[in-house]
């Protein structure tokens, strides 16, 4: 068996940021130290924060008046800025730079006037809170082509479309030209909102399908970059798992397969793919394994003054 690792694996710079924010603020200020939903979506990231004394909030009212509070790395809504304020919170944006940037173009094309599209999952954490930064009634948020069709909108109208940065790059694309085709005057960003790491994974991906018989995942089941892996995999013909570490995969799933593709989500510990290939190896070896180069191992994002 040849184990082939993907050109990217492990923490995406944002991530890296996001969670090396929350360990300075452990460092600086001690515990508790809350935060606004979970960090990044991994498990056993955010299980290890919980152990040194991070507490993961879904609501600002859970948090104590003048406590110390970590956005994620998936972005606030001004009303969450706002709800903070109120209870005079001491905040620290940990929010992914290019989050950031959707934002401002959020806040742009509201300030035009414009109907703004946003194309994403409804209920992510990153998409609630880039909606915030739209007038609500000038907000549209699509997920697939039928909520396209569904759009009420004069097809004359100049409208914006902006994206959630983790999702499927393929598909993004078919819906902007879908956007395009029903609305002439669309505008956007002047670059793709999909991040650099998400698409790299994404291309990655592509590259192992050529050579695997099966493709391994590691991402936690709410990790939405992660699962657009698996799908991309599926998508083109291969059998594609997505499991949180190794004691989740099943090695039976891997008895006849010759080359096992291996690749995580941009908020995955790299610790967890060494151990999945450990298991591996363990299991069947014989096992040789085979590496790329990693176009991301030079991206650092600065981090905030804690």
């Amino acid at each position: 068996m040849q184990i082939l690792l993907a050109r990217t694996k492990g923490f995406c710079a944002g991530v890296a940021r996001a969670i090396d924010i929350v360990e300075q603020a452990l460092d600086k200020y001690g515990s508790p130290l809350y935060v606004y939903h979970e960090i990044v979506h991994n498990t056993a990231v955010v299980n290890n924060l919980k152990t040194r004394g991070v507490i993961f909030v879904d609501t600002i009212d859970t948090v104590p008046s003048g406590a110390r509070l970590v956005f994620s790395a998936h972005g606030v809504s001004p009303a969450i800025v706002s709800e903070t304020i109120a209870k005079n919170l001491k905040t620290i944006d940990a929010t992914c730079p290019l989050v950031t940037k959707v934002h401002n173009e959020a806040v742009r094309f509201s300030d035009e006037g414009l109907n703004v599209v946003l194309i994403g999952h409804k209920g992510h954490e990153e998409v609630l809170g880039t909606a915030g930064y739209v007038v609500p009634e000038r907000l549209h948020i699509v997920q697939n082509e039928t909520d396209i069709e569904k759009l009420q909108i004069p097809p004359n109208q100049k409208i914006a479309f902006i994206t959630q940065t983790t999702l499927s790059v393929d598909e993004t694309r078919e819906l902007i030209l879908k956007l395009r085709a029903r609305f002439p005057r669309l505008t956007g960003p002047t670059k793709d909102d999909i991040c650099y790491a998400t698409q790299n994974r994404q291309d990655a991906v592509k590259e192992l399908a050529q050579f695997s018989d099966i493709i391994i995942i590691c991402g936690s089941p709410n990790s939405s970059n992660s699962n657009r892996l698996r799908e991309k995999g599926e998508q083109l013909g291969i059998q594609s798992i997505i499991v949180d570490n190794a004691d989740s995969l099943d090695l039976n799933l891997l008895t006849d397969k010759m080359n096992v593709g291996i690749s995580s989500g941009a908020s995955v510990p790299m610790h967890l793919v060494d151990e999945i290939v450990q298991k591996i190896q363990t299991g069947f070896p014989d096992t040789s394994i085979k590496t790329f180069d990693n176009p991301e191992k030079n991206i650092v994002f600065p981090r905030p003054a804690i």
